[in-house]
C-alpha cells in the first residue's frame, strides 16, 4: 500500500491518492530487516560518503516525491524546506550519509514511475510507498523509516470525539475494514465490550460512521489523518494507537540493484537506532498532525 495523501491546511488542493493504501499489491508489506539490502555486516564510513557514492551527480543526493506534496508529510508543497516528516527524515538520511542540506537536489516523480522496474533519475524517492515483496521484484527498498501506526477516527459531537485513552473507547461501537490490521488491532488492542462491526471497504465504513451507524472507525494512521481532513464532515482524528504486530512500513526507493541501497538503508538503521525517527515522528504526526496516543 501507499498512502492517503493528507493536507492539514484547509487552502491545499485535496486529492485522495494511491495511499499506505494506494493501489494494493498481492503481496504483503515486508518489514525493514526484509527491505532490500542492508549490507552484509556494515557498508563502512568511506564507502558511505559523497565522494565515494555514485550518485546520479557526483557530490548531490537526487531525491524524489510527488506534488503536490502533502502534509504532514511535507509542508507548504516545499519538500525543500526541511518541513514535515518525510522531507525531515530525507534531510536526515542526507546528512547521516554525509550531504549538507545544500547537496540535496529534490525532483519529481509520479507514484507508477517510482515503482516502475524503469531506470531511475534520482537517486532516492521519499513518498509514503509501502515495502511489500510484490514491489521489490521491480525496484530496491531501504529499511524502514516508518512503522504505520493504526489510528482511530470519529466526527464532532460524537461518543467518541472526547476520548482520551483505550479504556474511553471500550463501550463504543467501533468498526473497521475486514480482513485488514486495523479490524484486529480494534478487537484485540481496542478489545470493545460490542462486537467490532466489519465493512467490505473503507468507504462502506465511512457512511456508516457519518450516518450513526458505529461511534468511531480504526484505520491506519495515514488514512485516519485523510479521513478527518478532507474526506468527513466534522471529521476528527481521536488518536493513534499502541503498535501491535508486524507493522507496514514505508522505506526509501531505489533502482532495482543500486550501489546506494546499502548505504542508504545503513543510515535509516542509524536514525532508528539513535531514536531521530521518532523524535521526528512525534514533532511532525503526533504533535503537529493532532495525532496523539493513546494509552
Amino acid at each position: 500500500m501507499r498512502r492517503l495523501l493528507v493536507p492539514l491546511v484547509p487552502v491545499a488542493a485535496l486529492a485522495l491518492l494511491a495511499t499506505g493504501c494506494a493501489p494494493q499489491d498481492d503481496d504483503a508489506a515486508a518489514p525493514a530487516s526484509s527491505a532490500s539490502a542492508s549490507a552484509s555486516g556494515s557498508a563502512t564510513t568511506a564507502r558511505c560518503s559523497p565522494d565515494t557514492m555514485d550518485t546520479k551527480t557526483k557530490g548531490t543526493l537526487t531525491v524524489a516525491t510527488d506534488k503536490p506534496a502533502y502534509e504532514p508529510w511535507f509542508s507548504g508543497d516545499d519538500p525543500s524546506n526541511g518541513k514535515g516528516f518525510e522531507s525531515a527524515v530525507a534531510f536526515a538520511v542526507a546528512k547521516q550519509l554525509g550531504f549538507e542540506q545544500g547537496s540535496v537536489k529534490w525532483v519529481t516523480a509520479g507514484f507508477n514511475q517510482v515503482i516502475s522496474p524503469a531506470p531511475k533519475d534520482f537517486d532516492v524517492d521519499v513518498n509514503q510507498v509501502s515495502i511489500t515483496d510484490a514491489r521489490k521484484k521491480n525496484i530496491d527498498f531501504s529499511s524502514g523509516y516508518y512503522d504505520v501506526a493504526q489510528s482511530v477516527v470519529t466526527v464532532k459531537g460524537s461518543k467518541a470525539a472526547g476520548a482520551k485513552s483505550i479504556a474511553d473507547l471500550k463501550g463504543l461501537k467501533l468498526g473497521a475494514q475486514v480482513g485488514t490490521t486495523s479490524y484486529t488491532v480494534a478487537k484485540d488492542t481496542i478489545a470493545p465490550s460490542e462486537q467490532v462491526a466489519v465493512f467490505n471497504t473503507n468507504d462502506d465504513a465511512k457512511a456508516a460512521l457519518q450516518n450513526g451507524q458505529v461511534d468511531a472507525l480504526v484505520v491506519d494512521l495515514p488514512t485516519g489523518l485523510f479521513l478527518a481532513a478532507a474526506d468527513l464532515k466534522n471529521g476528527q482524528l481521536v488518536g493513534q494507537l499502541p503498535s501491535s504486530g508486524t507493522p507496514e512500513q514505508f522505506g526509501m526507493v531505489l533502482d532495482k540493484g543500486s550501489s546506494l541501497t546499502a548505504c542508504v538503508s545503513q543510515a535509516v538503521d542509524a536514525l532508528r537506532a539513535d531514536g531521530t525517527l521518532k523524535q521526528l515522528e512525534q514533532q511532525w504526526l503526533t504533535s503537529t498532525a493532532g495525532a496523539p496516543e493513546l494509552q
